[in-house]
């Protein structure tokens, strides 16, 4: 079982150390453990009451009333509240206790009543993406295991193969072509996934190759659908080669397409590449190019 410092707990809840320790005291909130020398931490069921206590307080419970409430009702309130808001940090909070939870219920639950509320894209841009960014935050520090990671990204990555499969193909006769793929050994996929589904609500094709693409089997890709733009993301340190030659190798192999770049190995990492090499600095900046350079819908 996950081990936390209450410096982990105020960094996943938001609370302060200090204010959690008085609570602590004030309140017999929680019990903290120690290991062999003596060092005090904290186990899973000690983060999901912090988070719950955090949700609630957000949400204009006194610390008192809460530290009233058995844990059964404290998970009641919680879900209530998540089932029905559109306060995106909410139903991040939601999602984070289903991910320790592994509670595919809840999952869906949470996404149902968001994107009713707030429609499929701005669910993903306002809820979704926030929440992998906290998944990432969770990883870094050891406060998830991969099971639960893979559990939601999972989850997540099938609601964006049906929303992609509920969309209507490009109207236009010759709608601009967006040919997406990730490099060799780059498995990160959910960003790709939402980048096909961003651009085919818009009106252009979509030519979706996947994980892992070998550059002679992208040529290959290339020379039967001849996209008008080519769209990767390289999120991981590549393997003898730079992001950056790796984007000038693209640009010179296929000199007749635009090409976007996104992720972290590019953004903000002060690249030179040649003007036909966009990079793509987040989701927005994503919309705004494919907005404009998409075809107008014909009526």
């Amino acid at each position: 079982m996950a081990r936390y410092l209450i410096k982990d707990l105020e960094h996943l809840s938001g609370i302060k150390a200090h204010t959690l320790r008085i609570w602590e005291q004030r309140y017999n909130l929680m019990n903290p453990k120690r290991t062999d020398t003596n060092i005090r931490y904290y186990d899973q069921d000690d983060l999901k009451l912090v988070l719950n206590v955090a949700l609630l307080k957000d949400n204009g419970f006194k610390i008192s009333k809460i530290a009233e409430m058995s844990r059964g009702e404290m998970t009641q309130k919680v879900q209530g509240l998540s089932d029905n808001t559109d306060n995106h940090g909410d139903l991040i909070y939601a999602l984070t206790l289903a991910m320790i939870d592994l509670d595919e219920l809840r999952f869906e639950k949470v996404i149902s009543s968001a994107t009713l509320k707030l429609g499929f894209e701005r669910m993903m841009i306002n809820v979704i993406y926030p929440f992998l960014n906290k998944i990432g935050i969770m990883w870094q520090t050891d406060s998830i295991n991969p099971a639960q990671e893979h559990f939601m990204s999972n989850l997540i990555r099938q609601k964006l193969l049906v929303a992609i499969d509920g969309l209507f193909p490009a109207t236009d006769e010759d709608p601009k072509k967006y040919l997406l793929f990730l490099p060799e050994h780059e498995l990160h996929e959910i960003s790709l996934l939402f980048a096909s589904y961003l651009i085919k609500a818009r009106n252009s094709k979509v030519i979706y190759l996947g994980q892992s693409m070998p550059m002679h089997d992208l040529k290959i890709a290339c020379k039967v659908h001849e996209p008008d733009y080519l769209l990767t993301i390289i999120t991981t340190k590549m393997s003898g080669i730079s992001a950056e030659n790796y984007l000038i190798q693209l640009a010179n192999k296929f000199t007749n397409v635009e090409i976007l770049a996104a992720g972290t190995q590019v953004v903000g990492q002060d690249l030179e590449l040649p003007e036909k090499v966009h990079t793509v600095a987040n989701i927005h900046h994503l919309i705004e190019f494919v907005d404009d350079h998409s075809e107008p819908v014909r009526s």
